[in-house]
């Protein structure tokens, strides 16, 4: 539920409000704006007759919120979320932020390599595989807490942030302490034990969806996050599994757009794992850009041909650099701050 207070309310029945919801096991989370004064009520309010609400004197409107993902809605929070990581990136609002980097770490040569590009390249925000949850068991499944180590070892030389994927519970005290940005990737999307433990984490949460997950599904799994107190949780759209076998995932456009109109969470792309070949990720980024999506993650290697995993859809340091040029081009062209 929504409620809306009374320009100018009194402030002893707004206290006296607070203390009827706290006494009725609901929790409250102030969303207001500059010009009105907005919270908003965390529980099951079906069990409060909006006639209780009105009797309070501060209240000028009291909305149920009918979709059942609440936290993560507009309905809940009509602005943008945007998610602080200190040092003056921020995730969110009208900025496109760009995150980059191997699909897996393999050893420290590679990973200074990246830093060293990724630093003179402007881009803040280090991505990388330390930990791989593959399809096949026999495949490379990364150097898990020793991947972490090098890639905080290589954020810290160059002044980056890290994001990195999350296989299981058992390992969040590691991700708490290597990583910047928690990343839930399409399989463990619905792996509901683990977003509620993400959602007592302080670290941001990229959420990618599943590879046949529905928009709600997608924003439920959100909610979990949103709703064990975490409220920094950025949505990912990386493909959705189709019939085409020539790329490697369909890339949902309109999904990344609809989350954008029924969410407040910053909404990113991945053109890499969309798209599983390298001629494609170009267009699929502008397309990304042009639907002013918040960011995006692309993969990057320094020989794509010698990558433990995913070198098809890794770009070259040159293919980088004349994506962000073209990039850097249509941004300026639609006032939108890429960084």
């Amino acid at each position: 539920m929504i409620i809306k207070f009374k320009k100018n309310y009194p402030q002893d029945s707004a206290d006296r409000l607070f203390t009827f919801l706290k006494d009725r096991g609901f929790t409250t989370k102030d969303v207001s704006s500059d010009n009105v004064k907005i919270f908003g009520v965390i529980g099951d309010t079906l069990q409060i007759d909006k006639s209780e609400i009105y009797a309070f004197d501060c209240v000028e409107e009291a909305i149920r919120i009918m979709v059942p993902y609440k936290k993560g809605s507009r309905e809940f929070q009509a602005f943008d979320t945007v998610i602080d990581l200190g040092d003056g990136i921020k995730i969110g609002g009208d900025s496109h932020t760009m995150m980059a980097g191997p699909c897996s770490v393999e050893n420290e040569d590679q990973m200074m390599k990246i830093g060293a590009y990724l630093k003179a390249q402007n881009i803040q925000i280090l991505r990388g595989g330390a930990f791989k949850p593959r399809t096949s068991p026999y495949s490379f499944q990364g150097l898990k807490e020793d991947g972490l180590k090098l890639l905080r070892k290589t954020a810290d030389r160059f002044g980056l942030k890290v994001i990195s994927e999350i296989p299981s519970v058992e390992v969040l005290p590691l991700f708490e302490t290597y990583v910047d940005i928690i990343q839930v990737g399409a399989r463990n999307m619905q792996n509901f034990y683990l977003l509620k433990a993400l959602g007592k984490s302080k670290k941001p949460v990229f959420l990618k969806r599943g590879l046949s997950a529905t928009l709600e599904e997608w924003l439920m799994s959100a909610e979990y996050i949103l709703d064990g107190g975490n409220d920094s949780v950025i949505l990912c759209e990386r493909g959705v599994r189709a019939f085409e076998t020539y790329t490697r995932n369909t890339l949902d456009i309109t999904a990344a757009l609809a989350a954008k109109e029924l969410s407040h969470l910053p909404v990113f792309i991945d053109p890499s794992h969309a798209a599983g070949r390298v001629s494609l990720i170009d267009p699929l980024a502008q397309a990304a850009l042009a639907i002013r999506a918040h960011g995006q993650i692309i993969e990057i290697h320094p020989e794509p041909e010698k990558a433990l995993s995913d070198g098809a859809q890794s770009l070259t340091f040159d293919q980088f650099t004349a994506l962000m040029s073209r990039l850097k081009t249509s941004a300026d062209a639609l006032r939108i701050p890429l960084q």
